[in-house]
């Protein structure tokens, strides 16, 4: 199904302003179809000849829906319209006329003009009309939370009519929370309570207020209530400044071990101020949570930096232990073993600073290469490139891959390429007598590319070296380290390994990791390919 945005731009001439103000209305609009106990339908006029387009719609969660079936994308012109074109035409609320049925389901038509107001604040034209309908098959006496509801609708239709709701959205703020049933509370224009909801009277109680709500001003209240003075000030000043027409960001009251969030609305139809809307909702449990969530990552973040102090105490040891050693093949394998241990605390480094198991890897990448240049047993001066992004990656892969870059990277250095008195690479004496002659060789380099597709990770280290022996088993031959390198590339990350020489010279390693089903979503935020 199309968005909002797509039918829109494709059958009608709104501008972008007025297509923005119909979001904002869509995303609040769930407060209106729950105080209306009516299903909310969002019609826009299609090319001026009398037809309309729904481009949005919402169902009420207190009161059953008037439609079974979805509406958006429906055009409709003619009779069944014309309540729709007369709030359109002339500006008005439309609640006139017989109630119709559809099927067996008979239903109240009314019809909310939608205004912007322009930039000096006045009233603009009609942009798309409201279409409240309301299933009438349980009608019945309404109670006094239902009369304060549909009071409390009118009021909300009326400043759409105006263009003064929705109020503006604050940054970073959604619309999830709070909710005409987690609790509501009606303010006059003085700031006194004239009807608390039950679930309302509730989620102060919890807070630890006793009394009946009726009566009592509800800035003052929260002040009180609030075991932090500034809370309760900013909680206080939210419904004060709600009274004066303003639409304050949501606050927070914190009382007794408990936590209410808190919404404060302005009610001003007409333009005129007549009181207030504060929703409010219980959510210690939530933020009980929440905290129990922030002291496990602070316990894992803390796991793993003493991971990583461990791992570099042991590679302090195993270092001063190969300067102790005085055969070369033992002091070799410690120095070995020395960099393998310090590439995985790199790994544990970054997670201690990260609030997810996962950690961005091309920084780890960088540091690897670099470190292997610094370190590699050679006297060639070798460059280092990467190309492409690792991007996030899961603490489990990242374990393994950079233990296989760290072996790729230190194998590449050390062997790919030959030492500059060997004969291959220095110009015999002829040739240096004639500087005309000698070919300038590529400066040595390994590049490591990386790039994702069909929820894998492809990744290729290649140099520019001398390339693998004429006798090498690529599946058997090589040192310790590319045995290791096998063993975690086909065992811990379950993937494939191809070394071959490449095509324009040198060695080429290509690894294939697969990635789990859902990390590419989760760890880079898009959806990958099927």
């Amino acid at each position: 199904m199309s968005t909002l945005r797509d039918l829109a731009e494709e059958h009608t001439a709104l501008r972008p302003a007025d297509i923005d103000h119909l979001h904002r209305i869509a995303g609040d609009w769930q407060l209106l179809s729950d105080l209306s106990f009516a299903d909310l339908l969002l019609w826009v006029p299609v090319d001026g000849d009398g037809t309309f387009l729904c481009v949005a719609q919402v169902r009420p969660t207190t009161a059953p829906t008037a439609y079974l079936d979805d509406q958006v994308g429906r055009i409709v012109g003619g009779a069944e319209v014309a309540h729709l074109e007369v709030a359109h035409r002339q500006g008005r609320i439309w609640r006139e006329g017989d109630p119709v049925w559809y099927g067996d389901v008979p239903a109240r038509h009314e019809a909310i003009p939608v205004r912007l107001r322009t930039g000096d604040g006045e009233a603009g034209e009609v942009i798309a009309v409201v279409g409240r309908d309301t299933n009438l098959s349980t009608a019945r006496t309404p109670s006094q939370l239902e009369l304060n509801y549909l009071t409390t609708a009118d009021d909300l239709a009326q400043m759409i009519a105006d263009g003064t709701f929705p109020p503006p959205r604050h940054p970073g703020e959604t619309t999830s929370a709070p909710r005409v049933g987690d609790g509501l509370v009606r303010l006059d224009a003085n700031g006194k309570v004239t009807y608390a909801s039950p679930n309302a009277q509730s989620a102060y109680r919890r807070l630890g207020y006793a009394s009946h709500l009726v009566g009592e001003d509800l800035a003052k209240l929260h002040r009180r209530l609030a075991g932090d003075p500034l809370e309760g000030t900013d909680a206080g000043n939210a419904v004060l400044a709600a009274l004066r027409g303003e639409a304050p960001p949501r606050r927070e009251i914190d009382a007794r071990g408990a936590t209410m969030l808190t919404r404060a609305l302005p009610l001003m139809p007409a333009g005129v101020p007549i009181g207030a809307l504060v929703l409010v909702r219980d959510i210690t449990e939530v933020r009980r949570r929440d905290r129990a969530l922030i002291t496990k990552d602070a316990t894992i973040r803390e796991i793993h930096h003493r991971v990583k102090n461990n791992l570099q105490t042991v590679a302090a040891l195993l270092r001063l232990q190969a300067r102790r050693v005085a055969m070369p093949e033992a002091r070799v394998a410690l120095e070995e073993s020395v960099r393998r241990v310090a590439s995985i605390a790199l790994v544990h480094e970054t997670l201690s600073m990260s609030s997810d198991e996962a950690v961005e890897f091309d920084g780890i990448v960088d540091r690897v290469a670099s470190a292997a240049t610094e370190v590699a047993a050679t006297e060639v001066s070798v460059g280092m490139r990467r190309r492409g992004t690792f991007g996030v990656l899961p603490a489990e892969i990242a374990t393994s891959l950079v233990m296989v870059l760290n072996e790729l990277l230190l194998n590449a250095v050390e062997h790919g390429f030959p030492p500059a008195d060997e004969e291959a690479g220095a110009p015999s004496p002829a040739d240096a007598a004639r500087p005309e002659a000698v070919v300038s060789a590529p400066r040595p380099e390994v590049v490591v590319s990386a790039h994702r597709a069909r929820k894998q990770l492809h990744v290729t280290v290649t140099d520019n070296g001398r390339g693998l022996p004429e006798q090498f088993d690529a599946e058997r031959g090589g040192n310790l380290g590319l045995q290791i390198v096998r063993a975690l590339v086909t065992g811990e990350l379950r993937g494939t390994i191809d070394l071959r020489n490449g095509a324009d010279g040198g060695t080429e390693a290509a690894i294939v990791v697969p990635l789990a089903r859902g990390t590419t979503d989760r760890l880079t935020g898009r959806a990958g390919p099927p």
